[in-house]
């Protein structure tokens, strides 16, 4: 027997649970309540005193001491989203209430973003388009370094940035990583190079940024970093806006031109309405969509319903985490 509470943003709950997933979960359990938005949980408090699972979102509200209390039967959140940090607390680990997550799942279009990002730009894409807009001609020479034999540098060897590794095996090209995490057995075996941030920054041809926002983590990538770049470099951050020193940033892309810069997210975000990252003429800005959108958002959603069935089942569950791997999380 199963009660269980869908507990997320209306947003959350039509993008990652509408049908067809709604209808296989409420196919599953014994019991499904809605609540959403999820900080609306006290004033329907009673459903809570009954579940036994939590199927939850963007949106999830806050799962303290207080929040638990209500919730004295609950064994395991299943999580459609990235992140977890904003709501798991130390009293969620305490209980040893089990927690999954479709952060893994969410990477692939990530990934699938950056791949198609990093291939434009080392073919120069958003430059030549916006010379031959302004110039209203082709232009006679086309330095480019293109994909052969050029070398592309990943910051951060997460979920992400394996799976991005792994989409450019296709391509005849060099991959190095800067990761203090990595190890050489598992740098050989995914035949990518580990290098110092500094070098990955002077060699690569493209530099696509996976690193996860926290505290030591903050303006990681400074204004030294982007003049360390090649000529026609082409930068892509996915991950964070507060990882990059933006303010050193848009002072080196005044200067360099030659570099391109592809910013899917920004600190804050979006910028303000006077930032110059609306004008540079060397930078795109896209508004946040590299992670689950649309239809997208249905496989989190799909890959929770999964979990539960293993869940359900007494087998492992494929997307677990722990404590100790949700201080890694952005």
């Amino acid at each position: 027997m199963f009660q269980a509470v869908l507990l997320l943003s209306p947003e959350a709950l039509a993008s990652a649970y509408g049908e067809p997933v709604l209808d296989q979960l409420r196919a599953r359990v014994d019991r499904l309540s809605i609540i959403a938005p999820g900080e609306a949980w006290r004033q329907q408090a009673g459903v809570l005193r009954e579940t036994n699972v939590i199927f939850s979102g963007w949106g999830a509200p806050l799962m303290d001491d207080e929040f638990l209390r209500h919730a004295p039967k609950l064994q395991a959140v299943f999580y459609a989203g990235g992140s977890v940090r904003y709501f798991a607390t130390d009293a969620l680990w305490r209980r040893g209430i089990r927690l999954t997550t479709a952060q893994a799942i969410n990477a692939i279009p990530v990934a699938e973003y950056t791949v198609s990002a990093l291939q434009l730009g080392l073919k120069r894409f958003w430059h030549y388009a916006r010379v031959t807009r302004e110039g209203r001609d082709f232009p006679v020479e086309r330095p480019m370094p293109g994909a052969f034999g050029t070398t592309v540098g990943l910051i951060s060897y997460g979920t992400i940035g394996r799976l991005v590794r792994e989409k450019l095996r296709s391509l005849d090209l060099t991959v190095v990583v800067h990761d203090p995490y990595l190890s050489d057995e598992e740098a050989r075996r995914d035949n990518v190079r580990k290098v110092g941030l500094d070098e990955l920054c002077a060699t690569a041809d493209a530099v696509s940024l996976h690193t996860p926002h926290l505290r030591e983590t903050v303006h990681m990538i400074q204004g030294r970093h982007f003049e360390l770049m090649k000529p026609g470099a082409f930068f892509l951050n996915t991950a964070r806006g507060e990882v990059v020193n933006e303010p050193e940033m848009i002072a080196v892309l005044r200067r360099r031109l030659d570099l391109q810069a592809v910013l899917d997210v920004t600190a804050p975000e979006p910028p303000a309405a006077d930032s110059p990252l609306y004008t540079l003429p060397n930078v795109v800005l896209t508004p946040h969509i590299a992670g689950s959108v649309g239809r997208e958002c249905l496989r989190m959603g799909q890959a929770m319903v999964d979990e539960f069935e293993r869940f359900r089942a007494g087998q492992p569950l494929q997307w677990e985490i722990t404590a100790d791997r949700a201080a890694l999380l952005a």
